[in-house]
């Protein structure tokens, strides 16, 4: 009997909580100058879920805890230092009115979303269905687990090709160097002598020439065409092209959709697994997805679901998702463990994707030495053959 009355006490605390936080007007978004200027990133939300979690796990009540966050972040980054860095700043300001607002009857959920630049839909998401569930400590850990994973993705993706395009973007340095400065010193003197050149040695020279002629045009179609890529990324119809035709590219497209694959699995598994129900729960996830093809699909999986569909049957009409994603979604329906299916799927593409990127990692870098290697033989060549030619001659 004990346990049946506090089981119904909580439930009607529960519904006591839900009722006044209806009755409550809706909480303006707060947006201070520094956080317009830098939102916070998805480390900092890692670091912040972690050490909230680490401190409710040891008795400490909401408040204090988020006293506690604001006075960690309030550290100066640099013992000699006696500022407060420009990177936990915002931070620091938005977690202190969050504690504020808490203080003052609101809660946790609310308070963070009052901060969209900051705190992201998924994680404020996440904090109310843990309010909700009365496991927020456990929730937060969630968080933490869920962004760490997105950063190591993340960072083996940024680390694994970071070298071939550093290697890329020196190699056409050098070349373009080469043409526009030391060639024509050299061959100017095979001009002067009048002399019949060999092809390459000619096809040198009108490169050479081409580039010192219009370099100021390279430069400003260079410049123009960023500036048009980026006027293009921030049109609905531009974005939605972009990300159409990135997922179509070889070699590329698959690694963009293992990665949006399993950053939709893992979300939407956590926070089906956080008590949120699944039409909520497929919303916040289509707001994360970064790639917009992906996300019309998610949308279309989400309104086939509101209408009674199951969620495999409408992943398979999109087209969008490969046959064993559907499969491994429908096996987790039947067997009522979706949650745990989904966050398996992920845990597979990531798998996938790391042994993507080592693949591309070592194709690029000998296809990049080989295309750099044949230009600077193609140079030295041309640079030669008159020499060889002059010295048969006499």
């Amino acid at each position: 009997m004990p346990v049946l009355e506090s089981e119904f006490m909580s439930d009607v605390q529960r519904e006591a909580e839900a009722a006044r936080r209806q009755s409550q007007p809706p909480v303006a978004p707060k947006k201070s100058g520094i956080e317009i200027l830098r939102r916070a990133g998805t480390e900092d939300l890692c670091r912040i879920a972690r050490q909230l979690a680490a401190l409710l796990h040891a008795g400490m009540p909401l408040v204090p805890a988020l006293s506690a966050l604001v006075e960690q972040l309030e550290c100066p980054a640099d013992a000699n230092a006696g500022t407060l860095s420009l990177r936990k700043k915002p931070l620091a300001e938005a977690i202190k009115e969050v504690r504020d607002d808490v203080n003052e009857g609101i809660s946790l959920a609310e308070a963070m979303g009052t901060h969209p630049g900051v705190f992201s839909p998924l994680f404020v998401s996440m904090v109310s269905a843990g309010e909700s569930s009365g496991a927020l400590e456990e929730v937060l850990a969630r968080v933490a687990d869920i962004l760490e994973k997105r950063v190591q993705l993340v960072s083996k993706v940024k680390a694994a090709i970071t070298y071939p395009t550093v290697m890329a973007l020196v190699a056409t340095g050098v070349v373009v160097f080469l043409i526009s400065y030391v060639v024509p010193g050299i061959t100017r003197l095979f001009t002067e002598m009048k002399q019949e050149l060999p092809w390459p040695t000619r096809l040198l020279i009108s490169i050479s020439s081409f580039t010192q002629a219009y370099i100021a045009v390279l430069i400003g179609l260079l410049c123009a065409g960023v500036v048009g890529i980026a006027a293009l990324w921030k049109s609905r119809e531009g974005q939605t092209w972009v990300d159409r035709t990135v997922l179509k590219l070889p070699l590329f497209g698959p690694l963009l959709l293992r990665l949006e694959l399993a950053r939709l699995t893992r979300t939407l598994g956590a926070l089906m697994k956080s008590g949120l129900p699944v039409i909520a729960a497929m919303e916040i996830t289509q707001r994360v997805i970064q790639n917009s093809t992906i996300a019309d699909a998610m949308q279309a999986i989400r309104e086939s679901v509101h209408k009674g569909d199951n969620i495999a049957g409408a992943m398979k009409t999109t087209g969008m998702f490969p046959p064993v994603v559907c499969h491994l979604i429908a096996t987790g329906q039947m067997s009522g463990n979706i949650e745990d299916g989904l966050i398996g799927i992920a845990e597979m593409y990531d798998t996938e994707v790391e042994a993507s990127v080592r693949t591309l990692t070592a194709l690029l870098e000998p296809v990049i030495l080989l295309a750099m290697g044949g230009i600077v033989t193609f140079i030295v060549l041309a640079i030669l053959l008159p020499i060889f030619e002059i010295n048969q001659a006499l």
